[in-house]
């Protein structure tokens, strides 16, 4: 582990932008930077065309260190080059911004309230090519829509097993059981979440150490005991499809709590935005979402 790196992480002002959409939500992600499905026939092309995009998002002058602790990349980004440099080296070496990798391979169907993660039997060999690639951490998505306890422990155990095999690869975990905002028990499936997560950070020895990736909660500054375990580096809160103003309002009511936005960070940007507009319109989004994130 990089210890600098995991010094920015733990210690830093800012927050970690998410630019890891993978192959089922790039066509949306492009349609909303201005690309239709019409402008590429093949995955190839339409994997080029959104690493075109993020490199774009991370060469702009407003994507600094100043405000952005970590990117979380695509495995194809991962693998692809930014001004000549793979782009985790890219990140760090040009822009001082600690590199993270979405290592989950989707969502399972809904069973018990839940959205369990597939199956990854190549995770080792992933892990492996991260490191390779000077990855600090990994980033991984369970989904809960119902306060069931039953499913909700099945995420949380599925999450912290995993998290120990990329803790065990040396690099550190992102755990990321989001809760679904439209749910009508979503504070209950909360409360049940929090008590999971206690439960297994306590089991966690000393030199084990992990992050959360929580939906921004219904209660302000409820997942403070969180925030605060000694086996916790940092707690980052997801977008969740809130619209970056009210994402930035709510997050601003959680302190400690610091923003890992996607699409809210990435609302705006427009592919065909002359060079001056595109990078004035992202410093906006910068501001809001850091000062969100340190108030």
């Amino acid at each position: 582990m990089n210890q600098k790196q995991f010094d920015v992480i733990k210690n830093g002002k800012g927050f970690i932008a998410a630019l890891d959409q993978s192959g089922g939500s790039t066509p949306k992600a492009l349609a909303l930077y201005g690309v239709s499905e019409a402008s590429y026939q093949t995955d190839e092309e339409m994997f080029d065309l959104v690493h075109k995009m993020r490199s774009r998002i991370v060469t702009s002058p407003a994507f600094t260190s100043d405000h952005i602790l970590g990117a979380i990349l695509f495995e194809q980004t991962m693998d692809r080059k930014v001004e000549g440099k793979y782009t985790p080296d890219y990140l760090w070496e040009e822009k001082g911004v600690v590199p993270f990798l979405k290592v989950d391979k989707g969502l399972a169907d809904e069973s018990d309230g839940v959205q369990l993660m597939k199956p990854n039997p190549g995770l080792d060999d992933l892990l492996k090519r991260a490191n390779e690639r000077n990855i600090f951490g990994t980033k991984m998505r369970s989904v809960v829509k119902a306060a069931n306890r039953e499913g909700i422990r099945q995420v949380v155990d599925q999450q912290f097993e995993v998290g120990k095999q990329i803790l065990a690869a040396g690099l550190v975990p992102i755990i990321e059981p989001e809760v679904d905002i439209n749910i009508n028990d979503k504070a209950e499936a909360e409360a049940i979440l929090k008590e999971e997560i206690l439960r297994e950070l306590d089991q966690l020895s000393e030199d084990q150490n992990v992050m959360l990736k929580l939906s921004i909660p219904t209660e302000d500054n409820f997942y403070k005991e969180l925030i605060e375990h000694p086996r916790v580096v940092r707690v980052v809160a997801l977008s969740g499809g809130y619209p970056r103003a009210e994402a930035n309002d709510r997050l601003r009511a959680n302190n400690g709590l610091i923003a890992s936005f996607s699409r809210a960070l990435s609302e705006g940007l427009n592919d065909h935005q002359s060079d001056e507009e595109f990078n004035k319109t992202l410093k906006d989004s910068v501001q809001q979402i850091y000062d969100a994130s340190v108030s």
